[in-house]
């Protein structure tokens, strides 16, 4: 689909767009310097956004379809969609990439099912942990084979070994601020297509939070502006400040200013129905 809704070709993978799309014109050496830049470049750019599925719109884990959506048609997506493409793009500059499959942590405790999340493994001179498809987390990518406190932004990160996995844990700056764990994951590589069961699950099932609200979400240059139902929500410099959103035509005016996303004025479609 396009923007519009209507049904499109797939467009080719164009590097030159996609730096665009990204407002990177930086070096595209395969290096880490490169590979910060393009991480914390994408999540200045791309919003994590869940609307396709309260728009009825299937996503398709295509890198050709998540191209379109992303870079053509100007969209973000959630974890599939954005680590998947980014992958690509990091692949097309000559990055060794590895996709990992995590499990979130829940709220309750314990973690999500296989494929619940897509992380991404980058191999330089060391290993990496890149992470463009979560919403806030990290801005630039963790040391993979680190296990003390790897500080980034507000927040202090840290890799916990658990068996055959590591899991992701963060913390606020202050140092008696209590750890939470973020996702559990392995490093067995994977392919795109393997997460197409999850990506179905979280467009569709009551389980899911993706399925409760719409959501849009973008890192900023001074903190980070999110978009949720009734919400809008804009951190700044340490500051919070939230303001009402007065309906669907509010909500796409909102979209437009804060993330540069433009839907079409179709209704808003309970994803469960009908399932």
């Amino acid at each position: 689909m396009t923007s519009s809704g209507s049904p499109a070709a797939p467009a080719a993978f164009d590097r030159a767009a996609y730096l665009a799309r990204l407002g990177y014109d930086g070096p595209l050496a395969p290096a880490l310097t490169t590979l910060r830049a393009l991480h914390r470049a994408h999540l200045l750019a791309v919003p994590f956004e869940n609307l396709d599925i309260h728009l009825g719109r299937p996503i398709v884990l295509d890198v050709d379809a998540l191209y379109r959506k992303i870079v053509v048609d100007r969209r973000g997506g959630f974890c599939y969609e954005l680590n998947g493409l980014f992958a690509a793009l990091l692949r097309d500059l000559g990055f060794a990439v590895t996709l990992l499959s995590a499990g979130v942590a829940r709220a309750g405790g314990g973690f999500g099912p296989e494929f619940d999340h897509l992380a991404l493994r980058i191999d330089l001179d060391e290993p990496w942990l890149a992470d463009v498809g979560f919403g806030a987390l990290f801005v630039e990518p963790l040391r993979l084979d680190e296990r003390g406190e790897q500080p980034d932004g507000e927040s202090v990160f840290r890799l916990a070994a658990d068996g055959d996995r590591l899991i992701l844990r963060r913390r606020d700056r202050d140092p008696a601020a209590p750890w939470a764990d973020e996702y559990r994951f392995t490093l067995r590589p994977r392919a795109l297509a393997d997460y197409a069961a999850m990506c179905r699950h979280h467009q569709t099932s009551p389980d899911t939070t993706f399925t409760h609200k719409r959501t849009c979400s973008r890192l900023t240059p001074t903190g980070r502006v999110t978009l949720s139902e009734h919400r809008l929500i804009v951190a700044e410099d340490g500051r919070r400040d939230e303001y009402p959103v007065a309906g669907d035509d509010h909500f796409r005016a909102l979209l437009r200013e804060h993330f540069g996303v433009v839907l079409p004025g179709l209704p808003w479609r309970d994803p469960l129905a009908g399932n």
